[in-house]
């Protein structure tokens, strides 16, 4: 499957934006004439201490914390000076790149000791990424948005833990929307296990546990219709536990960051994006969803904008 769908070299030997090159001029044009009633959806999780990634074991992945470097504290404490003239608050955060809403770089993952193109290890150092680094999209993450939401198709609130989303649920779910996905599209799969755990007002095992997504004929489906990215509310995209070999524990990241060169996003907040589409019976929309310029990285934190 990697093979069939591997890109390297069809944008040239040096190419690192992959499957977004397939987001032209002509398709962001496009993308802008969707915009129809102004509405506008952030489609990111807040990045503060009580997100998803508590930390777990093996895992560098904790959730952001956010400091005060000054604060309306430190002007109380000076009052008799602060409360003359002007004054300013400053902050700082600290935060694994992808502890919340974010996107996977192509060279986030390796196979066989290669990733997209055909670079080696050798490409990712202490210091960063030389090629394939995050900030190679900023400017290909911009244009049609689709969304395709599982859960008001099937009926249901959510989507359970293991359960799969098939080449033929694609389809179906597309058919009945009356969308059609294509060139150079943003595809947003909403799962439903966000509104989940919203309801259940905690996270639990959001992120490394079970969840529902998207199988690997998915694949098959998605990437000769030639879409950019793929997007979902869930920490993994993939089904979990993962349809893939023992030595293989995430075969979709495969297929589509090391080969087929598609933008893996994770973590996004598509519940109020879902409930307006499904209120118009309108699914595709403008979307905005460019990369942190952080030189070097391997993932970017993100706050999509979707405009109907």
């Amino acid at each position: 499957m990697a093979e069939r769908h591997r890109t390297w070299g069809r944008w040239g030997p040096d190419d690192e934006r992959g499957s977004t090159n397939y987001v032209s001029r002509d398709k962001v044009r496009e993308a802008a004439g969707l915009v129809r009633t102004g509405q506008v959806f952030s489609l990111g999780t807040p990045f503060d201490r009580a997100g998803p990634n508590h930390g777990r074991p093996g895992s560098p992945r904790v959730n952001p914390q956010h400091i005060m470097f000054r604060h309306g504290g430190d002007m109380l404490a000076d009052w008799e000076n602060a409360r003359h003239g002007m004054r300013s608050t400053d902050d700082g955060v600290y935060m694994p790149l992808q502890s919340a809403t974010q996107w996977d770089a192509f060279c986030h993952v390796f196979f066989d000791g290669v990733t997209y193109n055909g670079h080696g290890p050798e490409s990712v150092t202490g210091v960063g990424a030389a090629h394939n680094s995050i900030t190679e999209v900023r400017e290909t993450t911009t244009g049609r948005g689709v969304l395709l939401d599982f859960p008001r198709f099937y009926g249901v609130d959510w989507l359970e833990p293991e359960q799969a989303v098939q080449d033929d649920d694609l389809a179906a779910c597309a058919e009945h929307q009356g969308v059609v996905i294509g060139e150079g599209d943003i595809v947003l799969v909403r799962t439903g296990h966000m509104a989940r755990r919203r309801q259940e007002e905690f996270w639990g095992d959001y992120a490394a546990g079970p969840a529902p997504g998207l199988g690997l004929s998915a694949c098959d489906y998605l990437l000769p219709r030639k879409v950019a990215a793929v997007a979902s509310d869930t920490w993994g995209l993939e089904v979990v536990p993962c349809e893939s070999l023992p030595d293989v524990p995430f075969g979709m990241h495969v297929v589509m960051l090391v080969n087929a060169g598609v933008l893996i996003g994770e973590i996004w907040d598509l519940d109020a994006l879902a409930l307006a589409c499904a209120a118009d019976g309108v699914y595709e929309f403008f979307l905005s969803a460019p990369p942190l310029r952080i030189t070097g990285a391997v993932g970017s934190p993100l706050n999509p904008i979707a405009v109907k």
